[in-house]
């Protein structure tokens, strides 16, 4: 099978862990009889630097004529310290977003039992947890206009908007997930505040009558966020806005016990994306210390969403907990033995699929 995938290593530590991940993907390709091709673009500040433009038109076409995006991170410091910067790496990851039409992104949570120790919650709390947090990606606050502040400067604004449109097709997928898992949904709102939740809400509540094999509850954005630490164990699949999911991923990391764990798959009209759920942390660009993991996982997410090849995406993930069994582990969760390089991880990995 001959597997076109777009590269987007990005800013930071993207071109570290991307890489990382290409040793996986070009190892389960040889171990497995794919041909993968790949095509390298531009994205975030490394596109602004190259050209004036965090998402080009180039990288666009490249995205729309592959299989799938194996992409890396964005952002940099020169453009996080600047406030009045016009042009912004992020706004490359919200255009292209919006242009593939990505209106779902999938981030399954799932622990490890050689990680739990790394974890600030207790272990009875996080064994055995294993849920899916399923956000809509392009809608809400990120996307609403108006945006913008006042000629002053002195006031700003960002308008959140949904349509019934864009919450049928998020609360569907929901449901789809799952039905093939333990058939519980959570649908995440803030319907006792804002009209957009309530729009939710009433939505959810219609959709709710066509899966009666699967268990509904709704819950306030303030209460899940309790809940994902008291009762991790109690979700199964969760659905939300697009802000309330951005935050409440990132909080459901120390669950994992690091954020280099959560991989992730955005899927929607056009090309899928995978990325890791981390940021472009540029404090660690260049020295060979970031975690490359969760782009490995998110490779074999790719492998088993974009091409349909689950036992593709499940020798990868063997070879990741053999590496946490084995202590071949980037510094961030190493116990107190020794902390293995980005590569070496990446290299341990690859051993373990080619043996």
């Amino acid at each position: 099978m001959k597997l076109n995938i777009a590269l987007l290593p990005g800013d930071g530590i993207g071109p570290e862990i991307i890489e990382q991940g290409l040793k996986v993907i070009k190892a389960v390709c040889s171990a497995f009889g794919h041909e993968p091709d790949f095509k390298e673009a531009l994205v975030g500040a490394a596109a602004i630097d190259a050209v004036g433009d965090p998402y080009p038109e180039a990288t666009h076409r490249i995205c729309m004529e592959s299989d799938a995006v194996f992409f890396g991170a964005i952002g940099h410091p020169k453009y996080d310290n600047d406030p009045s910067a016009k042009v912004r790496p992020e706004q490359g990851l919200l255009s292209m977003r919006n242009k593939l039409g990505l209106f779902a992104n999938i981030r399954p949570v799932t622990t490890f039992p050689s990680l739990i120790h790394k974890s600030p919650l207790r272990s009875d709390l996080v064994d055995g947890a294993d849920f899916i947090c399923i956000r809509e990606l392009t809608g809400g606050m990120y996307f609403g206009r108006p945006q913008g502040r006042s000629e002053d400067g002195n006031t700003a604004y960002d308008t959140c908007v949904y349509t019934r449109e864009e919450i049928e097709r998020i609360i569907r997928l929901a449901y789809g997930y799952a039905q093939k898992r333990r058939r519980k949904l959570t649908v995440v709102d803030k319907a006792n505040v804002l009209a957009t939740s309530r729009l939710w809400r009433q939505v959810a509540q219609e959709i709710e009558k066509e899966y009666p094999d699967v268990e509904t509850e709704y819950m306030f954005v303030d209460n899940a966020a309790m809940r994902l630490i008291q009762w991790p164990k109690s979700f199964d699949v969760m659905v939300t806005e697009n802000m309330f999911g951005d935050i409440l991923t990132d909080e459901a990391s120390v669950i994992t016990g690091s954020l280099g764990m959560l991989p992730s798959a955005s899927i929607g009209v056009h090309t899928s994306v995978f990325e890791p759920i981390h940021g472009s942390y540029p404090q660690a660009a260049g020295k060979n210390i970031a975690n490359p993991l969760a782009t490995i996982l998110s490779a074999a997410l790719m492998f088993e969403y974009a091409f349909n090849l689950p036992e593709e995406g499940k020798a990868i993930r063997r070879a990741v907990v053999a590496s946490m069994e084995a202590g071949v582990v980037t510094e961030d969760i190493a116990m107190e033995g020794k902390a293995y390089t980005t590569s070496g991880v990446g290299d341990f990995i690859r051993s373990v699929i080619c043996s």
